[in-house]
């Protein structure tokens, strides 16, 4: 059984109150977990707009 945490769970629901598609879940839930890691797992309240700029330059 696969673990996920509670603001992956977070965004999942959202994404599905909203109707999107599965794959477009899909890929934003991807997208997440990348940034997460990229971040070395950071918490939120730790990054700001330089931590986004940095990801998409990466």
């Amino acid at each position: 059984m696969k673990q996920t945490s509670p603001v992956l769970e977070s965004i999942q629901q959202d994404i599905r109150i909203r109707g999107y598609s599965l794959r477009t879940e899909k890929a934003y839930l991807y997208w997440v977990r990348r940034y997460i890691l990229f971040l070395k797992k950071a918490h939120p309240e730790n990054l700001g707009s330089v931590d986004v700029k940095n990801f998409l330059n990466w």
